[in-house]
């Protein structure tokens, strides 16, 4: 067997979260590429049609399914919807999640319940739906998507940090309980080019900022993150698991400063 063919998938299907665009959606045909069909989920039809014809477009199938995955309910559909039309899973990519930066005071317990729950509750609701199928046919993988912000300390990150936070922790403890045969890793993501970045990369002053502040010299490309996934759903990573490959280009602090004062 080549190298190569560690990263293959072919006959698989995953279930990937936040599909639509940015990392969601390089990820899901990324895993098409490596052989997958694919289950994709968003709030917006045409986003999710984009990515669905991009994944057919390498030959695999693709179904679409439009929910709000803040809901319990809705995001624990995803593994029958997977199991209804696809017959198995073998890989689940938890990639929905994002916090709004707020100040200190402003950050209320409403508010800090809600950024845990869009991005730690979400996750365990579609593994813990996704793993019994898993292990019925020998096993799967779980790539969370982190982020830096999990590991270094800026001002307005209260909210956010803490959660992805929790969800590297939550990888670490539930690689324990899902071993052997569910392997579950985290990628702690740096500053990728996503609409989440839209300002940022408009303003050439803040872009340059940005970059003299990443060791790499550059803002991270989807296809950076896409890739890491790839790799720790497929055999390539299979002796990974509860880990965090940090692919974020080198930074030990904020790459991008919250402009909030001292209290």
């Amino acid at each position: 067997m080549s190298i190569l063919d560690r990263f293959r998938i072919d006959g698989q299907v995953a279930i990937v979260t936040g599909a639509g665009r940015g990392i969601g959606a390089g990820s899901a045909v990324a895993l098409a590429e490596a052989g997958a069909d694919v289950v994709i989920s968003a709030r917006t039809h045409e986003q999710l049609a984009e990515t669905a014809a991009a994944i057919e477009g390498v030959g695999r199938k693709a179904h679409i399914v439009v929910a709000d995955l803040n809901d319990e309910a809705a995001i624990r559909g995803l593994a029958d919807a997977a199991m209804e039309t696809f017959g198995r899973i073998d890989v689940v990519v938890n990639n929905v999640g994002g916090t709004m930066p707020r100040g200190y005071l402003d950050t209320s317990v409403g508010f800090l319940e809600r950024a845990f729950h869009f991005n730690v509750s979400t996750a365990h609701a579609l593994t813990t739906a996704a793993v019994p199928h898993m292990l019925s046919t020998g096993g799967g993988s779980v790539v969370n998507i982190a982020s830096v912000i999990g590991r270094v300390a800026g001002r307005g990150y209260l909210a956010y940090g803490t959660a992805k936070a929790a969800l590297i922790h939550y990888t670490e403890l539930a690689a324990h309980d899902l071993a052997p045969r569910v392997r579950i890793n985290a990628i702690g993501v740096g500053s990728i080019a996503t609409s989440a970045l839209d300002i940022v990369m408009a303003d050439d002053g803040m872009r340059t900022a940005l970059e003299q502040a990443t060791p790499l010299r550059r803002v991270g490309e989807v296809d950076d993150i896409a890739a890491a996934v790839v790799y720790l759903a497929s055999p390539a990573g299979s002796y990974l698991t509860g880990k965090v490959l940090e692919v974020d280009g080198g930074i030990d602090a904020p790459n991008l400063t919250m402009p909030i004062p001292d209290l």
